[in-house]
């Protein structure tokens, strides 16, 4: 397994990207709003920043000067800068929803969000449930997201389980995941272990309600291990009566073999298909 660090790229995400981004201080959390802004304004996309620790007048006071044409963009609807101040998972989410439609609605190529996770010091719970959530919407990849959690506000354990929920954090293992049409199933790239296994059990909840054969495109993955292996054996075994296929490299059949995830999965050769 290697692990990618994503800490020089991890502010010019691509679409379908749910990043989790610990930083240090205002400075950093500042620098990163600065190139997150600019990053999201070249790909020509909606920019959403969703702050916390200051308020919505306070962040274009001090991001104004550091990003050209913000004002203008903003004017235009392409920047909007709003105060989730005491808000819930539900409240997110429907407004990164909301993001989607108006970006589609204006041709903007998709959304950048930048979520200040400030506002779920208080509330742990929701705010993971809200990042597990999540997770479904960037199968479509017309979202980016980046998660700014700042070390002074949450402990080393705290940050340390909301990068799980993460498909990418610096320092552990990337996944990058998209819905299959017309088929329902997903495709996946990367690499799945114990740092972001948790995101990766949320990416396969979305398939336990699906009525139909669903395919699992994992030619991608160059790596899993065998307890995230296994996510894929419960996911079939939640779907009784509903065919599930696993089409991967001989890394990670073998892998399926082993833990005897072949009994419940069927399991695809990349090239016999």
């Amino acid at each position: 397994m290697i692990v990618v660090d994503v800490a020089g790229s991890v502010l010019d995400p691509d679409l379908g990207d749910h990043v989790c981004l610990p930083f240090d201080g205002d400075r950093e959390r500042m620098a990163a709003t600065r190139a997150f802004t600019v990053n999201g304004l070249r790909r020509h996309t909606k920019v959403v920043i969703i702050t916390h620790t200051d308020t919505p007048a306070r962040t274009r006071e001090w991001l104004a000067p550091l990003v050209p044409g913000l004002a203008a963009a903003e004017a235009a609807g392409q920047v909007e800068i709003k105060s989730c101040g005491d808000t819930d998972s539900r409240w997110l989410l429907g407004e990164l929803v909301a993001a989607g439609e108006q970006a589609r609605e204006h041709g903007h190529r998709g959304v950048y969000a930048l979520v200040d996770a400030a506002w779920g010091v208080r509330d742990a719970v929701g705010l993971e449930g809200f990042e597990a959530a999540a997770n479904a919407l960037f199968g479509e990849r017309w979202l980016a997201a980046v998660c700014q959690y700042d070390r002074g506000l949450f402990s080393a354990e705290a940050a340390n389980r909301a990068a799980a929920i993460h498909p990418i954090a610096p320092g552990q293992a990337l996944l990058r995941f998209a819905n299959l049409c017309p088929q329902p199933g997903l495709r996946l790239s990367g690499d799945v272990d114990i740092t972001n296994r948790q995101a990766f059990a949320s990416v396969l909840t979305q398939l336990e309600a699906v009525t139909a054969e669903v395919v699992i495109d994992a030619t991608g993955l160059d790596f899993i291990d065998a307890g995230s292996a296994q996510l894929l054996a419960v996911t079939a075994l939640a779907r009784t009566g509903h065919r599930t296929v696993v089409v991967c490299r001989g890394t990670v059949a073998r892998m399926l073999r082993l833990i005897r995830a072949d009994e419940v999965v069927t399991v695809r050769r990349a090239g016999d298909v």
